[in-house]
């Protein structure tokens, strides 16, 4: 049986119940736990000199991450047994209701195969681009780049450590306990990104002290895009996790974008080149040749921005479709 006022304050997001009982938890404490959260995962990286960069260490160096994964990895653990505890002790939940507000079970997979293409929707250009102007959809189907990207310390970061941390911290923890709070669900999707957003801002310091040549001004300029980036992804992570209360879904969202990166919104779209000796070619093969390029440049390129535009419009005429669940931990909007 649910605790009355966990089940009451949760269900007044979809009916609008005006004798809501008192939030399980205060906005302060909420918030409090998490700047703790976020700092207890960023803070370590400088605490230690196997783990803090220096002008002659980069964040990319291989003993670098193995010893960032080691510290958030413990770090998450240690915050995911506080967020159990208050939710057990300050909302009174039960087990099951502690694995469903964290996202963790019922896992369902019809919600991650519609997140999935959501998320691929939006990147339709630049998945165009990489599958077939660049022609690596052959090195996909034999697991080539899978299995090269994953052998490596910065791949294992980016695509798996990475985003399986994050996400469990800024989505499966902080949401919950900001769900239980006098916040609706609408300011939850607004603020909690924030946490995300801020926890990545340490990179600036990063960049400046491995990069002193750089002047300051690209490199505030870098972090801000960084920042504006994070926060943005965050904030639409937030909206399918709390529409589908799943988070391998938005697990595997941050994955891809990562993989993806910042889809290109101008200039030309060329296949890559590849690598050979020079060929010996007249005046007339010469102009001929380039001929043939610049018009199949050009079709790759309309062909890209048709798809990006197409892409972006589907995202938005199918983002509340796809993300529909019985799951949802609240309703949004």
């Amino acid at each position: 049986m649910a605790p009355t006022g966990l089940y009451h304050h949760l269900s007044s997001y979809f009916t609008h119940a005006e004798d809501e009982e008192l939030p399980p938890l205060s906005t302060y404490l909420a918030g409090a736990l998490s700047v703790a959260f976020t700092v207890l995962y960023v803070l370590p990286f400088y605490l230690s000199p196997t783990t803090r960069p220096s002008p002659t260490l980069s964040r990319d160096a291989p003993s670098v991450i193995r010893a960032r994964i080691r510290f958030v990895s413990m770090s998450v653990t240690l915050s995911t047994i506080a967020t159990i505890y208050v939710l057990a002790t300050r909302a009174n939940a039960s087990w099951s209701e502690i694995l469903r507000l964290l996202g963790w079970y019922p896992i369902g997979f019809v919600e991650i195969a519609k997140s999935f293409l959501l998320t691929a929707l939006l990147f339709a250009g630049p998945l165009f681009e990489k599958s077939f102007i660049e022609s690596r959809w052959k090195e996909w189907i034999r697991g080539q780049t899978l299995n090269e990207t994953l052998r490596s310390w910065i791949g294992w970061r980016n695509y798996v450590a990475g985003p399986v941390t994050e996400e469990i911290l800024f989505r499966s923890l902080l949401v919950p306990l900001h769900l239980l709070t006098p916040l609706s669900p609408t300011r939850v999707v607004l603020l909690t990104p924030l946490y995300f957003g801020i926890a990545h801002v340490h990179h600036f310091y990063e960049f400046v002290l491995t990069h002193p040549h750089t002047r300051w001004v690209p490199s505030i300029i870098r972090s801000l895009i960084q920042f504006m980036f994070t926060t943005v992804f965050g904030w639409y992570a937030t909206f399918v996790f709390i529409r589908t209360g799943n988070v391998v879904a938005v697990t595997l969202a941050h994955t891809f974008c990562n993989w993806a990166g910042l889809p290109r919104v101008w200039g030309r779209v060329e296949p890559r080149v590849a690598i050979g000796g020079p060929v010996m070619r007249g005046k007339e093969d010469s102009s001929s040749a380039q001929g043939k390029k610049w018009k199949g440049t050009l079709l790759w390129s309309a062909a890209y921005y048709i798809l990006l535009v197409s892409g972006a419009v589907g995202f938005e005429r199918y983002l509340w479709i796809l993300t529909g669940s019985p799951r949802a931990l609240a309703k949004v909007g």
